[in-house]
This record gives C-alpha cells, structure tokens and sequence, in this order.
C-alpha cells in the first residue's frame, strides 16, 4: 500500500489539481490512463477547433468573390492537416507529462485504477494507493445509444471523427447537439454530403427556442436535416450504412452513407471506477452527487469536471480546479457559482449563451421582457457581408440580466459582454448606456440591450 496526502484521479482538469497541490507541499498520487489533458486536449475542444478553423478558412475561400476577390481552392490536405492537428496535442500532452513526471511531490501513474474503498484505489497489478484527500475528475466518454444493428458497423464517435483522414462522400450524423452541429458544419465544409437525424424537433435543442430554430434552418440549407426522428435501426450494406429513423406521427424514411457518426451526447465515466464499494452517491445518470463546495457524500472526496455534471464544459472545469485547490489546499471556504456559466458551439455562425432561455423562464413563470438585434442592421454585419444573426436579451422588469443568447459571426466573442454584466449585477440600462466602438461588431449586443432597455421601460 502507498499513502499520499492526497490522490487525483483523472489527467484532464485533474491534472491542474494534482500540480497545485504538490505544489502547496502534499504529496499527492494523479492517475491517467491515457494522455493527460484529458478530452479537452485529446480528442475534444482543442483538435476540433483547431480543424474548424481550417474548415472556416475553406468557407472563406469559397466565399471570396462576394468580396470580388476570385479565388480557388487547389487542394484540400485532410491527411496532412489531421496529422498536424493531432500531432500538435500529443507533443502538449507529452510536455505535460514530462513535467509531471519531474514535479516535486507528485506521482504520476500512468494506469487505470479503481476504488476498493472509500479512500483506497488499486491498479491492475494489484498495488493499492490510498490517501486522506480524493479527487474524482475521470471525465466523461461519447454516450452510444441502444439502436438495433448499430454495433454490427463500424461507426464513429468525435473521437475517431477528429482523427479521420479521408473525408466521406456522404456522412450520416445522428444527434443534434453541439457537437453533431460542430462536427456537421467541418465535414460539410470538406466537402461531405451531410445527413442529419435528430429526434427533438430542433437541432441544438438545449438552445434557446429562437436561436435553435434559426440554426436548424440554416444547418437545413447545408445538410440534408430530418428532426422529429428516432433512429430506430442501422444496418450495412454493399459496403455502405443506412440509418433507419421513425417520427411519432409513424413516418419512416431511410438514410445512407459512407460512413456513420453517433454524436448524441456524453456520458460520465462513474460506471467502472468501482465507486459501488463506496459511499459515494451518483445520480440515475450516473453523475457523482456534489454539493456547493464540490464535495461528495464520503468526507474527504471531492467530485469535478464533467463527472459531477456542472455544465461538463472544460471552462466550468477549469473554475472548479480553481475551487477544489483553493478549498481542498489552501483552506479556503468558497461555494461554487455557476449563476454566469457562458457556453458556445463553433459554427459559422457561431452560437453563444448565458442564463437562463425563454422557455426556461416561461415553464418557471418568470415575468420577463425581451429584447432583440440583427446582425444586419449594424455597420460592421454589413461590411462583412453577414445576412444571418440575431442578438436576444431576456431581461426582469427590474432590468435585470436573466439570459443572453446570440446567433452570429463572432458569437463565441460577443456574448462575453453579457457574461461579465451578469455576474457583477449589471442592468440591461447598465449595458446599454455604455458607449461601444463603431462600427464593431459588438454594437449589435449593445443594441439588443437597448431594445430590451426600452422594452422594461415601456413595463413601468
């Protein structure tokens, strides 16, 4: 048996976890089973950015005689840019490692490992490692549904949809969350035939109503989109997938292609660390149970990242790294504050949100006002030639921020605005009041505050 002052398990955001504790002087144990830096660096955010920006300049290309400026793409070096992608990451990851392996006070053991009690966890040769501290950070793994014949083909998950190298003619994506979106918008632009099947009846269903209804007719004038289907079957033949899908209404079509990506979500890795021989409580979705502070029901073991189901967005993870050194480390008593947590999808247009969505606020019988801006009505949407995109504010008749949500060029950047406001208690008249560059882009999200300005004065 080891003893350490403290064990981390998970390489991702853990890893940030098990540096600053050894750094404050504990000896700490991290386990990684595979590459630090976890999903996000791997085989998550990072590459598929990385290759959506040369899915973006691709676009470009192909949009540039709008400009006047006749141009052409000569080759499209998909293998080529892969590799350099993921090539990228790993030299990261592998520098990671390296400085783990050489930092005082931590022990780096690169090997899956599971709990044998509340604060004990043992390896695959049988060496046990037990500490007065746990942190579980183990991340989270694409959810494969239960779909007749789907594991009699060889489909893909955005793991092995970042790492391909040859483009498919026509690619069937079941799914139309962000990452379904994201993955959908990069292989479109390589020039996939894209086929969409997603059961709600929008795409980015989480999305606030307006700005999902605007995407799917967007992501419907690229892809061929089916909403309102349940993929009921899968099936290969000659050498090709069909996807069988049905709506409620008894409709059944059949979808094919070359290959098949199953992008319908995540799913938290709590089912084979043997947290059964616990008492760590995990939901019916298997999410780890955490209070305010990020601890669980076993004193001495803490829960974050995507495993405690706060947002499971890396920047969410990175603030509850923060917390649990802060808490765990230096004796701090911080709860968590997740009333501000921006999110954003990567396609162009780009999607960005914070708070809460109109039908969130309408099912909870908030009063509220809204207000809205269009891209196109400002200087720079037109200089850029953006004919799409919208800026929409839901707001209290006090004036208060309760949700931003923006469809546009940039979205990932703009809707940044609204998170600082928020979180500092800022008013929409706070915002609006506030002078913006001309002619930036971010005059449509001053405008939109504005219009929801007026629309809380019109209440008084």
């Amino acid at each position: 048996m080891q003893e350490f002052d403290a064990l981390v398990i998970g390489g991702g955001t853990g890893n940030i976890v098990a540096s600053a504790a050894a750094a404050e002087g504990y000896d700490v144990a991290l386990f990684e089973k595979e590459r630090i830096g976890g999903t996000c660096l791997n085989r998550g955010c990072t590459p598929s950015k990385m290759l959506i920006q040369r899915a973006n300049l691709a676009n470009t290309v192909r949009e540039a005689a709008r400009f006047g400026v006749h141009a052409h793409i000569d080759e499209l070096d998909v293998a080529g840019f892969v590799e350099a992608v993921n090539t990228t990451n790993a030299n990261a990851a592998d520098a990671m490692t390296a400085a783990k392996r050489e930092q005082a006070n931590l022990t780096l053991v690169e090997r899956e490992v599971w709990f044998v009690d509340d604060h004990t966890v043992e390896d695959g040769d049988g060496e046990r490692y037990t500490g007065e501290r746990v942190v579980v950070a183990t991340g989270s793994r694409p959810f494969v549904p239960p779909i007749d014949g789907l594991d009699d083909v060889d489909y893909l998950t955005s793991r092995e949809a970042l790492r391909l190298r040859k483009i498919p003619d026509e690619l069937i994506v079941l799914g139309g969350g962000y990452i379904a979106a994201e993955l959908g918008y990069y292989f479109d632009a390589l020039g996939s035939r894209v086929t969409i099947v997603e059961m709600l009846d929008t795409l980015l269903p989480r999305e606030d109503e307006d700005v999902a209804r605007e995407f799917t007719e967007i992501a419907s004038s690229r892809h061929e989109v089916y909403t309102g289907y349940r993929a009921t079957a899968v099936r290969g033949r000659n050498g090709r997938i069909e996807v069988v899908a049905e709506r409620e209404d008894g409709d059944v079509v059949t979808v094919a292609g070359d290959e098949l990506l199953v992008a319908v979500g995540r799913k938290p890795n709590t089912d084979a660390i043997g947290l059964e021989t616990t008492g760590v409580s995990v939901d019916d979705a298997g999410f780890v149970e955490t209070d305010d502070y990020l601890r669980t029901t076993v004193d001495g073991v803490w829960a974050m990242g995507d495993v405690a189901d706060n947002s499971m967005f890396k920047h969410t993870a990175d603030y509850e790294a923060d917390l649990v050194v802060e808490n765990v480390f230096r004796g701090g008593d911080h709860p968590a504050d997740f009333d501000a947590v921006p999110h954003a999808i990567f396609t162009e247009p780009q999607v960005g949100g914070v708070g809460r969505t109109e039908g969130e606020l309408r099912e909870a019988g908030v009063d509220y006002v809204v207000g809205t801006a269009q891209f196109s009505d400002t200087s720079m949407a037109r200089a850029l030639k953006l004919e799409e995109g919208f800026v929409k504010v839901l707001a209290a008749p006090s004036g208060e921020i309760l949700g931003v949500h923006v469809l546009g060029h940039e979205a990932s950047v703009l809707v940044h605005e609204a998170v600082v406001a928020m979180k500092h208690g800022l008013s929409v008249h706070d915002v609006a009041e506030t002078i913006h560059a001309h002619p930036a882009l971010s005059k449509v999200v001053r405008e939109g505050f504005a219009d929801a300005a007026a629309a809380v004065d019109g209440r008084g």
